[in-house]
């Protein structure tokens, strides 16, 4: 196109979406001032002519920003803006400002996080909107350099502290489900491994537990811990951490667990910590226990994925 550049700033990752009311295109892009990193807005009618909208500042690369029902009501919805770290915050849009409601809040506690962006356009019937990440996890011998984490629900709901954010494995996880084993109702301690006969390298794990009086659960995958501090109120895995409550006195964990990841949800997603973790070959066991005291098992499920690579 002979125009090009069409928009002119000094930065990079435009991200171009459709803002129905005010019926034109809308632009945020990265945007470096000097030493002001941020996110420019602009707007056109045709793609070409771009007109300045605003500028929000305290933002480094790769933006996104879209709109979610609060609590699943429609008629309640807030737009969310991040960057590439995915600290976001939530807020208006008028199709040329963001007007922020809230502080940045955090979003990924883990540590291979960065840069994801969202499906949008998805059948009405449907709505939901789904986020992917980059892995940033380096994978020796491999003919690729890092990965892709997998597809989330992203959800707005009401809490204690405010509006915040959930994410959630999308549903589809369930095609890759191979064999299901099921426990409820059973007790934990330290020295009996309910899942001591499983094996393998991938896995969807589900579970709702009541921790006390024990003072810490771990379940343990292939070697590599995910510990919940029943003290602390504390979820962490190889050094990274985050509050988690109990909800009427009980936690729920779900874990993906791929060869070079373990994707931690708590609280149906209240708690996002996807870890690059590349687990010993040599260990393919699970073990789940309570220290300092027991712990119960309201229900678990694992189920062995089969690869989806055919």
């Amino acid at each position: 196109y002979p125009g090009n550049p069409v928009v002119t700033h000094k930065g990079r990752d435009p991200k171009v979406l459709w803002y129905g009311p005010g019926r034109h295109w809308a632009l945020a892009v990265f945007d470096q001032q000097d030493k002001s990193r941020g996110i420019s807005f602009y707007t056109s009618t045709n793609l070409k002519d771009w007109q300045f909208g605003s500028r929000i500042d305290g933002f480094y690369e790769c933006p996104e920003i879209f709109e979610l029902a609060v609590d699943g009501d429609r008629n309640n919805r807030k737009w969310v803006l991040h960057a590439a770290d995915g600290d976001y915050v939530i807020g208006r849009f008028d199709g040329k400002t963001f007007t922020p409601e809230s502080a940045k809040l955090r979003w990924s506690c883990g540590n291979c996080f960065y840069a994801s962006q969202t499906f949008n356009g998805l059948p009405p019937q449907d709505g939901r909107r789904l986020q992917i990440a980059w892995g940033r996890i380096p994978t020796p011998g491999m003919p690729f350099n890092q990965c892709m984490l997998f597809p989330c629900e992203l959800t707005l709901r009401t809490t204690e502290e405010g509006i915040r954010m959930f994410a959630a494995p999308v549903r589809e996880i369930a095609t890759l489900h191979e064999q299901t084993q099921r426990w409820t109702d059973e007790v934990l301690t330290a020295d009996r491994n309910p899942l001591a006969g499983l094996r393998g390298d991938l896995f969807h794990i589900q579970g709702q537990f009541e921790i006390g009086p024990a003072d810490t659960l771990q379940l343990v995958i292939r070697g590599v811990p995910i510990t919940y501090d029943a003290t602390k109120q504390e979820l962490s895995c190889q050094g990274k951490t985050a509050p988690l409550k109990p909800v009427d006195g009980t936690i729920r964990l779900e874990v993906l667990v791929d060869r070079t990841s373990l994707e931690i949800f708590g609280n149906r997603g209240r708690v996002y910590m996807p870890i690059g973790v590349i687990p010993a070959d040599d260990d393919q066991s699970l073990r789940l226990l309570a220290e300092g005291g027991s712990a119960r098992i309201h229900s678990l499920e694992v189920h062995q994925l089969r690869s989806a690579w055919e």
